[in-house]
């Protein structure tokens, strides 16, 4: 597993306050990183360095953050932590479907940023080895039997409900929307959600202990769903 001397972070911030003390708390840590106000030159420093992690903010002077994340996905799945000031969930959405991995709203603490910094380098290490299990507490998942064990004892789950498992597993820590879910395990996006919430609510009480407070799955209130990487 890389340390955080190894880990390279290009900055996107025009705002140089935000950036200078993102970049001080990133030198602090060990982190390696590059930085560049602009969304042109940010383009051409990620494929000149091949950054481990990208923090992006949207509101850039010559162009929208969004089509910064479209470019970088045409070639690369490098971990994006959108840091923006628009609070919609509309844009936090967007950001998250054309595949953003984070989405951090200002102001915020650089505690969390670099939390966030560390799911994304995790995640992007590891992958999903399906000839092996995944053990989270008291889940357990055998992915060569396609078997789901809770505290020992195994459980029926549902084919979609398994492909759901798999996907937040493969994902965790990660915001999925709505809609990225139901394109991933249905192939269309669902007009109306509540067939997703309707999924979702089987399966949370196949593996949750509490449903009201879930150990696993996360809501993100009007965006979608997570699994905890604690």
């Amino acid at each position: 597993m890389e340390t955080e001397n190894d880990i390279s972070v290009l900055v996107v911030e025009d705002d140089q306050y935000i950036s200078n003390f993102i970049c001080m708390s990133l030198k602090q840590k060990g982190y390696q990183f590059i930085k560049t106000t602009t969304a042109m030159e940010a383009m051409s420093l990620f494929y000149a360095n091949n950054p481990d992690v990208v923090i992006l903010d949207l509101g850039l002077p010559d162009m929208d953050g969004i089509e910064v994340i479209e470019q970088i996905r045409k070639k690369s799945d490098r971990p994006i932590i959108v840091v923006s000031a628009r609070q919609e969930e509309s844009e936090k959405i967007k950001a998250l479907d054309l595949g953003a991995d984070d989405y951090v709203v200002k102001p915020f603490h650089m505690g969390e940023l670099l939390a966030r910094i560390r799911v994304a380098v995790r995640k992007s290490e590891r992958g999903l080895d399906t000839n092996q299990q995944f053990i989270c507490d008291y889940l357990t998942i055998d992915f060569s039997k396609r078997l789901v064990f809770i505290e020992g004892k195994e459980i029926h789950v549902t084919p979609i409900e398994y492909k759901l498992l798999k996907l937040f597993i493969a994902n965790r820590g990660k915001v999925l929307t709505h809609n990225y879910i139901q394109h991933q395990i249905w192939g269309y996006g669902e007009e109306d959600p509540n067939s997703l919430r309707v999924f979702m609510a089987t399966l949370r009480r196949k593996i949750e202990k509490d449903t009201t407070n879930p150990r696993f799955i996360i809501t993100e209130v009007g965006v979608g769903y997570r699994f905890s990487e604690e």
